[in-house]
This record gives structure tokens, sequence and C-alpha cells, in this order.
């Protein structure tokens, strides 16, 4: 199987063994720019639309130029298209990065979009654009069989700073993830596989890598992203899908009991797609009657 591949903004494919990074730019000092992840399977990415969507909502809160969204489709398809020939048409997880560029020269919100022959980061003011695919951890395929354990930690504010503090950048996926990487190896410390944040007044927001949803009956039911919490885009397509098939949907406020109370709740994301968590604060929680069925609409959504 391929070990990864690397494609720049216009499509072309570079030896991922080959630095593209200056020693400045903004991605690795100040962690100033913005990701989307995207699963790629049977040679094509996945609700590409949406993450696009958000790419474009996370530039704009940091005040990035907007994403050249035909440029970004374009080499999405390479991407998913060269991983699958590398690969054997295996899973792949792809990853997509705009940053500032260089702190000695960072693009500007105004700067023109002309770029050089390799679409690297090599003029004044150029932003830095790239994606790779790489394989799926072997974790996704485990959670999404076994389930996960979890723990709730307190994400330590309350649910109205999203509004009341912009700058925090709480509804954007910045490459500034220090702090979601360190409640996960928290979570494992404690014997748990992950955390679900909580505000300072106890209400459920998100897991660092995932969205979650709580199942009652043909009712789902996630927290809203004016809570302050990062706009799942798994989250999005399920709940379109499960509209078209006559499930009921919700956005709200929900709290530890409503999960311990639900019939299942998952946690969802664009790699691992739906992990129903298990343990909840060391409680057992019930197993639903058939669970494949929320699998399979999850399934649905992504096709």
């Amino acid at each position: 199987m391929a070990e990864s591949i690397l494609v720049t903004i216009d499509g072309a494919v570079l030896d991922p063994d080959v630095p593209i990074l200056h020693g400045d730019d903004l991605a690795a000092v100040r962690g100033d720019g913005v990701f989307e992840t995207l699963l790629v399977r049977d040679g094509r990415a996945r609700i590409v639309d949406l993450h696009l969507q958000r790419l474009a909502r996370s530039a704009k809160a940091l005040d990035l130029p907007a994403p050249d969204e035909e440029k970004w489709a374009s080499a999405i398809d390479t991407g998913a298209r060269v991983w699958a020939e590398k690969s054997d048409n295996a899973e792949g997880l792809m990853r997509v990065v705009y940053s500032r560029g260089r702190e000695s020269a960072p693009v500007d919100a105004v700067v023109s979009r002309d770029r050089d022959d390799t679409g690297l980061t090599r003029d004044i003011g150029g932003a830095t654009e790239y994606l790779t695919v790489g394989p799926v951890p072997s974790r996704a395929a485990v959670v999404r069989e076994n389930g996960v354990k979890v723990i709730t930690a307190s994400r330590g504010y309350s649910i109205d700073l999203a509004a009341s503090a912009p700058w925090q950048l709480l509804g954007a996926k910045t490459l500034s993830y220090a702090t979601n990487m360190a409640a996960l190896r928290y979570a494992q410390d404690q014997g748990a596989d992950d955390v679900i944040y909580l505000s300072s007044e106890g209400i459920v927001l998100e897991s660092p890598r995932s969205t979650v949803i709580a199942v009652e009956g043909k009712n789902l039911m996630t927290p809203p992203a004016e809570s302050g919490i990062l706009g799942g885009t798994m989250q999005q397509a399920i709940f379109a899908q499960a509209e078209k098939e006559g499930w009921q949907t919700e956005i709200g406020t929900l709290r530890p009991a409503d999960l311990v109370c639900a019939d299942a709740v998952w946690l969802v994301s664009s790699i691992t797609l739906a992990a129903r968590i298990t343990k909840f604060n060391g409680y057992q929680m019930s197993a639903p009657e058939h669970p494949e069925e929320f699998s399979a609409l999850v399934d649905r959504a992504i096709d």
C-alpha cells in the first residue's frame, strides 16, 4: 500500500518525502491556518462540498483570503484518484491544509491569488495550500466495530463565549490542535478512548475530533454550533440523509444525563464515521437493539 501522497493546490503530485514548508511557515510556528480531513473511499473523496464550505468559513474567521473552491475541488479529485491507484483502492485519510504562509511575508486577505507552476509558497505574500493522503488509522476500524469508552472534561468556558469573543475562533477548524490532542492523551491516561467536552454550565459540547449525536428511536439530536463547537460535516450529512428517510432531527442543548438516557450516543466524524459510546464516565451504556441501522444510515449519507 502507498504510504502517502502529496498534491498542491494546482494539482501537482509531488514526492511526499521532499520538504515543502519554509522554516517560518505560520502553519508550523503559530498554527495560523485551517484544515479539513476527508475520507477517501472507492477512489472518491466524500462530502467534498460540505468540507469546502467549512474550509471557507474557517478561512473567513482567520481573515484569510477565500479559498479557491474550484482549484481545491480539482486537487481533491486528483489526490483521491492517485491514492486509489497507488493503494489498490484502500480507504484513505485526506488532509487539506491552508495556512497564512511565511511569517516573513504572510498572505494578505486582498492579495492576488496568482501562484507559480508548483503551487508552493515561493512568492512574497503567498499562502501555503496543499493536501496529503495516507492510510486511515487502524483505530478507525476498531472503534467503528467496537465503540468507544468516553469521559467528560471541562472545556473551561461558557456557551456564550463564541458570540462574545469571536477571536477565540471556536467555530473554525484551525491548525492549533494542541489542546485537543492533550485532551485525548488525558482520556487515555484515565483508561478511556475519547473525551466529550462540557461547558462551564455543564452542557455537552463536542469531542476533540468528532460531533455528538444522541439517538432516541428515530430521533437524532446534536448540540448547536452557536454553543462554541465546530459544525460537523459528518453530522450535517447524516441529518440531511436522515430527514430524507423520515427520521426526526433536532439541534438543541444536551446535558450528560440526556446522553445516559438516550437509546444510543454516537461520536461521528469524517474518518471514523460513527463510533457508539459504550461507556460514559464509567457507566455501561445500554446497547441499541439494531445499532447497524445507524451505521447504515451513515454509509448512505456519504455515498
